[in-house]
Order: C-alpha cells, then sequence, then structure tokens
C-alpha cells in the first residue's frame, strides 16, 4: 500500500496516527491518510509564510515558467494520478472520469499560467498619473472537496501561486491521497514552502480557517460548510472565494428536439454521477414535449454502464461516499411518497459499494424534496410546466444561484430566457460546461467571488492604487 505523508517546506512529513480510505467501490483501503496537527498546521503556515516573501518577489516571467513546468509535471505522472484517484474517489478511469479529470487539472494550470495581470493606468494627463497595481495577498488556505479532487485543487493552487502568493492546502479526508501525491509531485518543481499540504478531519479545516497566519481562504464545498468557513475567517478579516453548493434548472423550451438534446441533458445532469456542484439538477419540460424528452432520456441512461472505475467498461461509478448515498436514497423514497413516478432505477442494491442507479423521476414539483434540496447523486428530477414565465418563476425559487439551461432550437428566444435566470452562469443548449476562461461563481447562497480566467486571478490580489 502507498505511503502518504503531510507536505510542508518542500518535505514528506510523517504523521504519528493514519485513517484509512476506503474504495467506494467496494469498501477496499486505497491508503492511508496522515492526520495532521495543530503543530502540523502550524509548521505548514509558517512555512508558507516564510517563502512567501521571495516568491512575491519572484519575476513574474519566472513564476509563470514554474507553474507551466508544475502542468509538466503533472502531465508526466497523469495516469499515476489517475488511478489513484479512482481508487479513492470511486469515478472509472475512462470517458469522463479520471483521465477526464487530469486532463481538465493540466488544461486549467497551462491557461492559469498564461495568464498576467499588468500594471493599469487609469490617468496619465498633466495633472498626473495614476496607476492601478496587483499584488499578491500572502498565505492562502485552501480547502477541496471529494467530487473532483484533483482538478479542483489545481483551480485553488495554480491562481494562488501564479498570482504570488503560497499556499496550505486541506483536500477532503474521503479522497485526500490524490492531492497529496500532486502536491508532492508540484515540490520538485517549486520552491520550498510555496506549496503545502496537510490532511485530517473537519476540525483541521476550521483551524486553517480561522488561523491569523492566513491571509485568503478559498473553498468549494457545501452551504453550510461554506458558512463555517466564512464565520471562522471573520476573527482576521479574511478575504473569501467560495463556491458552493448548487441546484442547477434547466428549462427546455416547446421547440425543442427530445431526441436531440437527450444525451446534453443526460450529460448535464450525470457527469461525475451527479456529483458535481453545477450538474443540471432540476428539469422543467413544456408539457408539449415532456413525455417525449422522458422517453428520449430513459433510452440514453439505460444504455449507460456503471461498475467498479477500475474496469475499463464502466461508464460512471459509485456515489463517493455512505452519508451521499443514503441522502440520494432518501429523496427517491420522499419523491415516490410523494407521488413521484420513477420512469428509471430507484432501487438500489445492497451492496458491495455505494451503487444507486441512475435514476429519473417525473410527476413532481417544486415542495418536493428532489426537486428543492441538492441531491448530488445520480438522480434527476423532471418537472412539467405550461407556461415559461411559471417555468423561470420555478427555476428561480430557489436559495441557490449556481448554474441554469436553456434547451431550444431558437438560441435567440433561448439567451432572453437565460438573462433571466437568477445564477451565476447560464448555457444554451448544453450544461456545465465550465471552461478555465470563462469566469464561474455562484450569486446568492451559491457562493461568493470569481474563479477562473483574469478575473479568477484577481481575486488572488489586493490593488494598490499608485499616484503620481
Amino acid at each position: 500500500m502507498n505511503s502518504f505523508a503531510l507536505i510542508i517546506n518542500g518535505k514528506r512529513v510523517e504523521a504519528a496516527q493514519h485513517l484509512d480510505v476506503c474504495n467506494p467501490a467496494d469498501g477496499s483501503v486505497a491508503g492511508r491518510m496522515p492526520v495532521a496537527t495543530e503543530a502540523h498546521l502550524n509548521d505548514a503556515v509558517a512555512a508558507a509564510a516564510a517563502a512567501f516573501p521571495a516568491w512575491a518577489a519572484t519575476p513574474d516571467e519566472e513564476r509563470q515558467a514554474l507553474c507551466f513546468k508544475v502542468a509538466d509535471i503533472i502531465e508526466a505522472h497523469a495516469e499515476e494520478l489517475a488511478q489513484l484517484l479512482t481508487l479513492e474517489q470511486g469515478k472509472p478511469l475512462g470517458g469522463l472520469g479520471s483521465r477526464f479529470e487530469l486532463g481538465g487539472a493540466m488544461a486549467w494550470t497551462r491557461a492559469t499560467a498564461a495568464l498576467s495581470l499588468p500594471v493599469e493606468v487609469l490617468q496619465d494627463t498633466p495633472e498626473g498619473r495614476v496607476e492601478l497595481h496587483r499584488k499578491p495577498i500572502g498565505v492562502v488556505g485552501s480547502i477541496t472537496p471529494w467530487n473532483w479532487p484533483v482538478m479542483i485543487a489545481c483551480w485553488h493552487l495554480i491562481p494562488a501561486i501564479r498570482a504570488g502568493n503560497t499556499v496550505v492546502s486541506k483536500p477532503s479526508s474521503l479522497t485526500p491521497l490524490s492531492t497529496l501525491r500532486m502536491v508532492e509531485l508540484m515540490n520538485k518543481v517549486l520552491p520550498p514552502g510555496v506549496v503545502n499540504v496537510v490532511t485530517g478531519g473537519g476540525g483541521l479545516g476550521g483551524a486553517l480557517s480561522a488561523h491569523p497566519g492566513v491571509s485568503k481562504m478559498v473553498f468549494t464545498g457545501s452551504t453550510p460548510v461554506g458558512k463555517k468557513v466564512m464565520e471562522a475567517a471573520t476573527g482576521t478579516l479574511k478575504r473569501l472565494t467560495l463556491e458552493l453548493g448548487g441546484n442547477d434548472a434547466g428549462i427546455v423550451l416547446p421547440d425543442a428536439d427530445p431526441k436531440a438534446i437527450a444525451e446534453g441533458l443526460f450529460w448535464g445532469a450525470f457527469i461525475n454521477n451527479g456529483q458535481t456542484c453545477a450538474a443540471l439538477k432540476r428539469l422543467y419540460v413544456h408539457d408539449s414535449i415532456h413525455d417525449q424528452v422522458c422517453e428520449a432520456l430513459v433510452a440514453y441512461a439505460a444504455n449507460i454502464p456503471v461498475g467498479d472505475g477500475r474496469l475499463e467498461t464502466s461508464v460512471l461509478g459509485p456515489v463517493q461516499n455512505e452519508n451521499q448515498f443514503n441522502l440520494v436514497r432518501e429523496l427517491v423514497d420522499d419523491a415516490r411518497a410523494h407521488g413521484g413516478k420513477v420512469l428509471l432505477g430507484g432501487n438500489p442494491s445492497n451492496g458491495p459499494g455505494h451503487f444507486y442507479p441512475l435514476t429519473l423521476i417525473s410527476n413532481v414539483d417544486n415542495g418536493v424534496r428532489v426537486v428543492d434540496e441538492e441531491q448530488f447523486g445520480p438522480v434527476l428530477p423532471i418537472i412539467r410546466y405550461s407556461d415559461v414565465e411559471e417555468a423561470i418563476a420555478r427555476a428561480n425559487a430557489s436559495e441557490f444561484g449556481l448554474g441554469g439551461s436553456v434547451w431550444s432550437s431558437d438560441i435567440e428566444a433561448a439567451k432572453k430566457i437565460a438573462k433571466r435566470l437568477e445564477c451565476g452562469s447560464v448555457w444554451i443548449n448544453k450544461h456545465g460546461a465550465i471552461q478555465p476562461n470563462a469566469p464561474f461563481g455562484g450569486v446568492k447562497q451559491s457562493g461568493l467571488g470569481i474563479e477562473f480566467g483574469v478575473e479568477g486571478l484577481k481575486e488572488f490580489t489586493t490593488v494598490q492604487t499608485l499616484l503620481v
């Protein structure tokens, strides 16, 4: 079994205590997570703080070149990381699974490395010159989730160090191994202390968020935990980027072609087995084509193989953990109790593994838990509507506002509706197709701040106005 250690100041640091990390496909032990103590956390923050002045002063071109080298070393070890990711997260190696995630991690790393933040001249007149300079913040704390652990770690780490900050990373205790190994690899090309990683239970994340040596927190995960991060950060007025939960709605207009959109709808909802913040989680379909859309989705989903991620034949894997599996089962059972019609799936086996079948439910509406709550699993409720104004109102009747989509053969009509949806990103005839040059972030209780592109890079800086 692989030996994992904390990475502090560029070195492997052993822990006295370890916890098993289990494969959700069969419960076998994927590896053992080192449990960091308060002293380990303090050492990691101190290492990042000590490395910050020299890293911030490193010429921009040199920092950029080192970020590209990070992408290169991830690429050189991509298969090793993908195998480890599948063992702990459960997603398949192929398709839109672990190898796909590693490809995304490399793409985001290179796209972010290519960015720059030149001085902006706001005024240059006989009366004076005004320049806007962007400066790194200091030590950044990063807490990442279990659904896309490698790629989201890159979303946090790379813009932070590209802007001149140093980082202490804390991955989810459910999927820490691939991040531990990736940060170990990063330290082969980065100066010691620039990126550190500690692992442990939930209390470690709270301690990182409250740590006086950390100047900014970046968190991706659920809204309730995001609120705790925000609360812990208030004592030192840390800057925050929070990408939180979503309950993304899609609206299918009556002129859409059910068969043509079925594949896009399916992957919008079920990529990563539905365990994606910006996945399609509620589908509003016009009455005139409701049944045809349901039929097309059932026909497509019925042919998707679900199984152990280590098998090349698996297209989707298990739900990552028991708590999430039980929540999915609870939401489907509640929908049945409220008259929901299960069109496909809905009957999980007793194991081994946290396998919940791909499930499509109709005859539900707002007010039923599977519609109102973020299921974060392989379930899609399909809601019938007769008036588009009613569909827009229902789509917006949520505390969340991460993403949304409109499906139509009339792009201009779809865009008019899309702009009325209360969410940070809207897609036309697709869903959840994020990309590194498109700013991404939520409104309402889906978070604070922006990720990706120049706007995302700016989140890792402070502004200094220079008046001459």
